[in-house]
């Protein structure tokens, strides 16, 4: 019996694992880190603020999107054979656990650890005499001013709630200025706000903060002159976050985009978050007017976003509550002539444990160097006061012809690439936005230079964006090379982009939306042909494996006795460890200190090696601009093979996916092998 024969006699859900289902177990890795003693006490603080953003985003994209699909009158199935009123009625059996969960941790494990080491979140109870005077004055002069308290009435409706925002649910006793009597206000804390204060002085032993709801909830007496407040409730509205760009029909990608992103703020409500004291009638109220039903609603034990904490640990400076500092290294320096060393030999770089000062000196030394002529980039996602920028707007001012595929529609950052794209312009960058109805998200760049009669290029590829910020907690790959074949190649796709043209066949790299899915699937079927070829095997890393095609190819491979390593760190709708079907693949998941980026395609039979931008998913393989490029030099590549190697034996960071389709954490009493500590002291 074939494979398809397999799968179409096999009942679906026992195949594959539902992608949402699987992206919230994912999630959970993240929260046990948070529970995970060997971690430092604020980087454990962190994890569980991670896990907050998140599940934000997962209700503001794939819970909406689920929605959304009911909405329509759809009721298609996925790849694991359920419909979306079937996935979200598991999620809602799973989530609220996940978030008692959460909030457990919060208040009975890292919140009494920190007091006991002397950072402590003051409760109002706890407020001396003297503190509550100067918290009484930053609210008088930092606070009050900028808050606008809204009594309901009928001349003052419920305003406008603005997505994931503090807001505060208040009880009134009294009667307003007109003699009418006001039972209910609300008021929505500004996000230039922080929402907690440090009032501990630097000679104080303890590191104390309040909570900016505490403050508020405090003093809120002063917002309502003549009336007095009995009760004070937060509450949080999350709402669908996605764009809808119909691009076949609008003119001006920009445009469209600038005048539908204000209208993110105030998309459907699909979750609903209020702190646990507040009242039934409360709840009822704002579910009401948020059009949610009950099993829309969370009650949570503490603030009701947790997502901010995430700031704390930058203001302690107590290097034992932290992960240990690492000195990235830097091979590209400008003492010596970069473009000689890559013409020398393909250079890797490997973030975060290399710096993303290799890649700004290589800009830097186009700016520098009057032979270089020409320079292109792809822009998806880049820090906020990004250095990469700058240089290419200084490359431009210097004469330098310089090019940027800016992908506007990177989620969540449509405004600051929008802007970046303005400022670029306005010094003569030729800015291109990439082709309409797919994303440009492959990670590339070519410097072109003149030496003697020729012109040169450099290019440089990679796995992830080019971020200084993100360089330094995501894990990814980069390789600076001159290859004449593969710089060739990276230049037809440049041109492909900016002029519109047809893709011309690569001998090299393969290229989404054209030659990816299917140029892996051959790959794999090679491996299937040698499948009685000594050491046989194919490992693949990556965030995200939900593609049905390539996971059924896989299956195909793995029931011929082809060895599968799958290193996927987030949604794995594959299902390992099946008879008959998956007995040959086994899945990990590594979850620990950096966040694993890179993606990697290596195949044992033809000793080929890709690296990639591109996730095996459906919108990497069909709807994005996306490359993967061969690792040519042999040493390189057999270096990158041990790499994956040796993430395969971690077992302090690892779990395993089980057949069931849930995780088990990968533990070895007799010896421990944390991939990240390896790499820090490589």
């Amino acid at each position: 019996m074939n494979i398809s024969s397999k799968l179409i006699k096999a009942k679906p859900s026992s195949s594959y694992i539902n992608r949402e289902i699987s992206q919230v177990l994912f999630n959970l890795r993240v929260l046990e880190l948070s529970e995970n003693k060997n971690v430092p006490l604020l980087e454990r603080l962190k994890f569980l603020s991670i896990f907050s953003s998140n599940m934000d985003e997962f209700f503001e994209i794939r819970v909406s999107g689920l929605i959304a699909r009911l909405e329509t009158g759809s009721t298609e199935p996925t790849i694991d054979g359920l419909r979306p009123d079937q996935i979200l009625t598991r999620l809602r059996k799973i989530i609220p656990s996940l978030v008692e969960r959460q909030y457990n941790i919060l208040n009975k494990e890292l919140l009494p650890e920190l007091a006991a080491n002397g950072i402590i979140f003051l409760k109002r109870a706890q407020w001396s005499a003297n503190l509550r005077k100067k918290l009484n004055r930053y609210f008088t002069s930092h606070v009050k001013p900028i808050l606008t308290p809204v009594g309901l009435d009928p001349a003052h409706p419920f305003p406008k709630i603005l997505n994931k925002s503090l807001n505060f649910a208040i009880e009134l006793e009294g009667k307003n200025i007109l003699g009418k009597k006001i039972n209910l206000a609300l008021l929505q804390a500004p996000r230039a706000l922080p929402r907690f204060l440090k009032v501990s002085d630097e000679k104080d032993e303890e590191i104390r903060f309040v909570f900016l709801s505490s403050i508020i909830h405090e003093f809120a007496n002063g917002l309502f002159n003549g009336m007095k407040v009995s009760g004070f409730y937060q509450f949080r509205v999350t709402r669908n976050s996605d764009l809808y760009l119909d691009q076949e029909e609008i003119k001006d990608v920009r445009d469209a985009l600038e005048s539908e992103m204000p209208t993110r703020q105030y998309g459907d409500a699909v979750r609903l978050e209020v702190s646990k004291n507040t009242p039934a009638s409360i709840i009822n109220y704002l579910l009401n007017h948020f059009e949610l039903t009950i099993d829309k609603l969370y009650e949570v034990d503490g603030p009701v976003n947790l997502a901010r904490l995430q700031d704390v640990p930058e203001q302690i400076q107590q290097p034992k509550f932290k992960y240990k500092p690492f000195r990235q290294k830097t091979y590209l320096n400008t003492e010596k002539d970069i473009f000689q060393q890559i013409k020398a030999e393909d250079i890797l770089i490997h973030h975060p444990y290399d710096s993303f000062e290799n890649y700004l000196n290589y800009i830097h030394a186009a700016l520098k160097d009057p032979n270089v002529l020409a320079i292109k980039q792809t822009i998806y996602r880049v820090a906020g006061n990004s250095k990469l920028m700058q240089l290419l707007i200084d490359c431009a001012k210097r004469g330098i012809a310089v090019t940027v595929v800016v992908e506007l529609l990177a989620r969540f950052d449509e405004e600051a690439n929008i802007n970046w794209a303005e400022q670029l312009e306005a010094y003569g960058v030729n800015v291109v936005y990439g082709v309409v109805g797919y994303k440009t998200h492959a990670k590339m760049s070519m410097i072109i230079r003149k030496e003697g009669r020729r012109l040169a290029r450099y290019v440089h590829l990679g796995t992830g964006n080019y971020h200084e910020k993100t360089s330094k907690l995501y894990s990814d790959f980069g390789i600076f090379t001159a290859n004449y074949q593969l710089c060739n190649e990276v230049d037809d796709v440049f041109n492909q982009i900016t002029s519109m043209g047809k893709p011309k066949k690569h001998k090299l790299i393969l290229q989404s939306p054209f030659s990816l899915h299917s140029g892996l699937i051959k790959h794999i079927d090679d491996s299937i042909k040698n499948k009685n070829k000594k050491n046989n095997f194919i490992i693949f890393k990556a965030n995200s494996l939900i593609e049905p095609k390539i996971i059924e190819k896989l299956y195909e491979a793995s029931s011929s006795g082809v060895k599968i390593y799958l290193i996927i760190r987030g949604a794995c709708a594959l299902r390992p460890a099946v008879n008959d079907l998956s007995s040959n693949i086994k899945v990990i998941s590594i979850i620990g200190r950096f966040l694993e980026h890179h993606r990697c395609y290596y195949f044992s039979s033809s000793d080929t090696l890709y690296l990639s931008s591109a996730d095996c998913m459906e919108r990497n393989f069909f709807r994005r601009y996306e490359l993967a490029f061969p690792i040519l030099d042999k040493k390189i590549r057999n270096y990158l093979v041990s790499i994956l190697n040796m993430f395969l034996k971690d077992n302090v960071n690892s779990y395993k996916l089980l057949s069931n389709g849930k995780y088990s954490k990968i533990k070895d009493k007799k010896k421990s092998f944390s991939i990240h500590d390896y790499l820090l002291n490589f």
